[in-house]
């Protein structure tokens, strides 16, 4: 098969995997082209009998070592660390804007609560889990992969499995939730408590991510009241200054929101028994590099 055929079909899994490892677009997207480069500079392509799985080794052992050796910098990390958010165009029209597009991409599971339930887990323990839940490998595959035993993976997987408590039944449908957070942005802004109370749970958490690089709580906020508050101060500090659009984040719709036309925020949601339970805001401007400001 040739490098340009392979990689029309493993280019969007690949990314998927190094995305769901790693929370980030742009790494993600460089490791995945390092793989590709690997693969084409072989001396001897035809020697590898199985391009697919030679391919999932690259990526997973190259997501390794970067978790590995940036282990400091994230205990250095500014406030509550969130992935790098993955944008598609609004729901309504269902195509989404650059690479990677595929089924991979379209499921819970990278979602932003998803994501960072993976994060809970060790660099192993997350490459293993996703290699046997998300991509169907069998241990002994996995094992040759990450360099361990057979015995050992699954033990890993195992132990993985019981710290990820997803319930994918509380998200909403895409079209529910393109409609839940309408309303929430239309209630926010005309100061609708009454319809607020009816889509936010009570004991909400709002998560804010700046790195130290931009404004941002520094601690998780909790509770309706001091959410509001905290949104409702936003709202009259920058009137007049800022626009917001609806777009997919991370497989369910979210928001964007550009302050004076360049700093920008980027809105996901988490949900449960029908109403907002999380919402996380990506600020950091480093981790929004991959979007454009049109």
């Amino acid at each position: 098969m040739s490098i340009e055929e392979l990689y029309k079909l493993y280019k969007a899994p690949l990314f998927s995997l190094a995305y769901r490892m790693l929370g980030s677009v742009m790494d993600a997207e460089d490791i995945v082209q390092e793989a590709f480069l690997s693969y084409e500079r072989l001396q001897d392509p035809d020697a590898i009998r199985n391009e697919r799985a030679y391919l999932y080794k690259i990526v997973t052992n190259r997501c390794l070592d970067l978790l590995r050796s940036s282990v400091k910098k994230r205990e250095l990390y500014v406030g509550p660390w969130l992935p790098e958010p993955l944008i598609e165009r609004g729901a309504s029209d269902g195509a989404s804007v650059g690479d990677p597009s595929d089924t991979y991409l379209r499921s819970e599971s990278i979602s932003t609560a998803y994501l960072l339930l993976l994060q809970q887990l060790n660099a192993m323990e997350r490459a293993v889990f996703l290699l046997r839940e998300i991509f169907q490998y069998s241990f002994e595959e996995i094992a040759d992969m990450v360099g361990k035993s057979n015995a050992n993976c699954r033990q890993i997987f195992h132990r993985a499995k019981k710290s990820i408590h997803f319930d994918p039944d509380q998200q909403p449908s895409v079209s529910t939730a393109e409609k839940h957070i309408k309303d929430f942005v239309a209630s926010l802004l005309q100061g609708d408590t009454t319809r607020l109370l009816e889509l936010v749970s009570e004991d909400v958490v709002f998560y804010s991510d700046g790195g130290g690089k931009v404004k941002a709580a520094q601690v998780p906020v909790v509770g309706f009241e001091l959410v509001l508050k905290f949104h409702q101060f936003l709202i009259k500090t920058y009137a007049g200054r800022f626009t917001y659009s609806f777009l997919m984040v991370n497989g369910l719709p979210g928001i964007r929101f550009l302050l004076d036309e360049t700093v920008q925020y980027v809105y996901s949601f988490a949900y449960r028994d029908h109403k907002i339970q999380t919402i996380y805001t990506v600020a950091n401007p480093d981790k929004l590099r991959h979007l454009s400001l049109g």
